[in-house]
């Protein structure tokens, strides 16, 4: 397929940024949108083109029954490779770790806060026995059994206003949301608690927003160059390079965060888990910010040295 790219057309012709249609997503393309224009006067607004996904037309299965990651980004990846949109928007945390030939992330929006909000309960410890917990992540489902193993984890999907709508309703005593969404949707207040990383360590590379674009149009990777946070990049880096290393996807509950002290050092805190939380490995790395990628590999030999992938194949 022939590349298209954006030179000629840039300050000329709008672009068109390719993004899925729930309020989260379209929020996050919208803040693309607007640091694009300032971060280049004269450049038309971009249009924002909705891309209905796999991931957004299934929604009475788990993501882990239908493929696992890449089913939010698979249509939207089309169409960029196909040139009907210039540039893509992605929760990172949706990203699968091996792109598709000829399209690359190399710019990372400022990471909002990466913890867990708890809808419903103050706390996971607050919680009732056999309270009914609403998640379709493998993830948070296999933390709470293992904190919390009296608790009933059931299958819940949906956008943002779906799960709280459901709490609300009483279908279910509590569910999690990622805080950066509610922070982003203006809707932090709605958390009734927040689950700190040693309680609950969040989903790889969460509150993380990527943009995409095709690997051989470098009038893009300039556009795009001024709105990349570097600290958070590092942060990507050496959380997708754990979750490469085990091979990890949404059928797999694995979980990490890499936190940079500003002064050129990365701390790593990575775990994975069986399915039903009875089993759990965690790991710890320090080093340089500069080998961010290396340090999520090293992490990942590590859990498998000692036994990850029996609790992966379970998953």
């Amino acid at each position: 397929m022939r590349a298209v790219t954006l030179e000629a057309r840039t300050l000329q012709a709008t672009l068109k940024i390719g993004t899925r249609g729930s309020p989260l997503a379209l929020a996050q393309a919208h803040m693309v949108r607007d640091l694009l224009v300032a971060a280049h006067p004269g450049l038309p607004v971009p249009e924002i083109a909705v891309i209905k996904t796999t991931g957004d037309r299934v929604q009475d299965r788990t993501l882990s029954e239908i493929g696992g990651k890449g089913l939010f980004t698979k249509e939207i990846e089309d169409g960029l490779l196909a040139g009907s949109i210039d540039l893509a928007v992605h929760s990172m945390k949706d990203v699968a770790t091996a792109p598709p030939d000829g399209l690359t992330i190399d710019c990372y929006l400022e990471r909002e806060d990466p913890r867990d909000a708890l809808i419903g309960a103050a706390g996971l410890d607050a919680l009732a026995p056999g309270a009914r917990i609403g998640t379709a992540s493998l993830r948070r489902g296999a933390q709470v059994k293992a904190r919390r193993p009296d608790l009933v984890v059931e299958p819940l999907r949906g956008n943002v206003g779906t799960r709280l709508a459901r709490i609300a309703e009483g279908a279910f005593d509590a569910t999690f949301l990622a805080l950066a969404g509610l922070r982003r949707l203006g809707m932090a207040e709605r958390a009734d608690g927040i689950l700190e990383p040693e309680v609950m360590l969040p989903a790889i590379a969460q509150g993380i927003v990527g943009v995409q674009r095709r690997s051989s149009d470098e009038t893009a990777a300039r556009l795009l160059a001024p709105l990349n946070h570097a600290e958070s990049a590092l942060a990507a880096a050496c959380e997708r390079s754990f979750l490469a290393g085990l091979d990890g996807s949404c059928r797999t509950p694995i979980a990490g965060l890499a936190r940079l002290d500003g002064a050129g050092s990365l701390h790593f805190l990575g775990e994975t888990l069986a399915p039903d939380g009875s089993a759990r490995l965690t790991v710890e790395r320090r080093g340089a910010a500069g080998d961010a990628a290396a340090i999520g590999a090293e992490a990942a030999r590590d859990l498998l040295a000692r036994g990850a992938r029996d609790l992966l194949r379970g998953a």
